[in-house]
């Protein structure tokens, strides 16, 4: 999700947008029919309801969770970088086009920035970490690569 901030105003949802998207979150293919089954509600409203989540930028879109290891993604690292000052917007934009980046953020303390990255390899995220550390404002990295995921949660809780 490019640009998310935590800046944003939340939205008025009621108990019935938190049914739709709880319904939802444990399964984004569930019929409008079988959601208003479940919440009680016609599908005329469900429908409504869901295009207004959608149309207010609560609902950002819908996507399979894929195992990436599954698919030969079998490296995941995080990487902090430390940013020329008044340039971090401009990097972050530079290193969020690349497909391998699966999260960049702005962080406090001392690191200006930590991305998370998905690889096939260690030789990728060799040449990956390298071409970072050699991009123009990019004044320091440090890389830790993930052993094991004992948690990873893609959905919210509502």
């Amino acid at each position: 999700m490019v640009g998310r901030s935590g800046m944003t105003a939340a939205v008025k949802l009621d108990a019935l947008d938190m049914d739709i998207l709880r319904n939802l979150n444990r399964d984004a293919r569930k019929s409008y029919r079988d959601i208003a089954k479940d919440v009680k509600a016609s599908i005329s409203t469900v429908s409504s309801r869901i295009r207004r989540l959608e149309a207010d930028g609560v609902i950002t879109g819908y996507a399979p969770l894929i195992d990436e290891s599954k698919i030969g993604y079998d490296v995941m690292a995080v990487v902090g970088i430390r940013i020329h000052k008044g340039k971090l917007l401009d990097v972050q934009r530079r290193i969020a086009r690349d497909d391998r980046v699966t999260h960049v953020y702005d962080i406090t303390g001392e690191w200006d920035s930590v991305i998370v990255i998905r690889l096939r390899n260690t030789r990728e995220l060799d040449a990956f970490v390298k071409r970072l550390g050699s991009m123009e404002y990019v004044e320091r990295t440090y890389t830790q690569v993930v052993l094991n995921v004992v948690k990873e949660e893609r959905r919210v809780v509502v």
